[in-house]
């Protein structure tokens, strides 16, 4: 075992608090690859929400023939583990919940959610739909009658007050561990930051060095799944 990987385990088998925040490259390895930049944003909704809805649908078709992978059962083990563990994913894609991870906040909400695109008074605000593929494109909202759009925040959107609270919670911990992000887009960027101000050891794990990397207090290059693999025998700590 390398010295990263061995300050990583001595690090986790003392916690109590463990909040991990993890990225695109934990999905990775589940075969879920997707650039979102382009349609991913209220602007190209309003111009062509059936466009947007088609783009989503094939994501959502393509995500529920994915299974976790051995990362994502190794954090969802950890959740039981530790007596204090949250989990932040920027991930869409529901894996982390389906591997059976507890207190798993959806920083960016999830592909199989749908909310009124016009914010009506119907409740509940959020509802879950996991139908692939609708019977009819866009979908409505079956409060209102009128436009449904993604459950996720896009580009140029805030977090959800109650979604950032659940995160800020988390970084009262005693190691931060960010696997499979670069880190460099905010406000998801700053949370290890901020952990590591209120007494957190961080730890960064990814298949190459980040512009982040400098800021954390130990760096781990490896594939999600292949490192914490090697820091998990089990439902135990090696």
């Amino acid at each position: 075992m390398s010295s990263e990987l061995r300050r990583a385990a001595d690090q986790l088998r003392r916690a109590s608090r463990v909040t991990v925040l993890t990225g695109a490259g934990v999905s990775a390895a589940s075969g879920v690859h997707f650039r979102v930049e382009e349609l991913a944003t209220l602007e190209a909704f309003a111009r062509d929400p059936r466009l947007v809805w088609e783009w989503y649908e094939w994501r959502r078709h393509l995500v529920a023939a994915c299974r976790p992978n051995r990362a994502h059962h190794v954090l969802a083990a950890w959740s039981r583990l530790y007596p204090r563990f949250t989990l932040i994913t920027q991930n869409v894609d529901g894996l982390h919940e389906r591997a059976g991870t507890r207190n798993a906040v959806q920083f960016h909400g999830s592909l199989w959610d749908l909310r009124c695109a016009e914010s009506c008074a119907g409740s509940p605000e959020r509802w879950r739909d996991e139908t692939v593929p609708f019977p009819s494109l866009p979908p409505c909202c079956p409060h209102c009658g009128g436009l449904a759009r993604p459950g996720v925040v896009w580009f140029g959107e805030p977090i959800e007050p109650a979604v950032m609270e659940r995160a800020v919670a988390g970084l009262e911990c005693d190691v931060c561990v960010v696997v499979g992000t670069s880190a460099v887009v905010y406000p998801a960027a700053g949370l290890a930051d901020e952990a590591q101000r209120r007494g957190a050891f961080t730890i960064e794990i990814n298949p190459e060095p980040t512009e982040a990397t400098r800021r954390f207090d130990l760096a781990i290059v490896g594939r999600a799944e292949e490192v914490l693999e090697k820091l998990q025998i089990g439902d135990r700590l090696i």
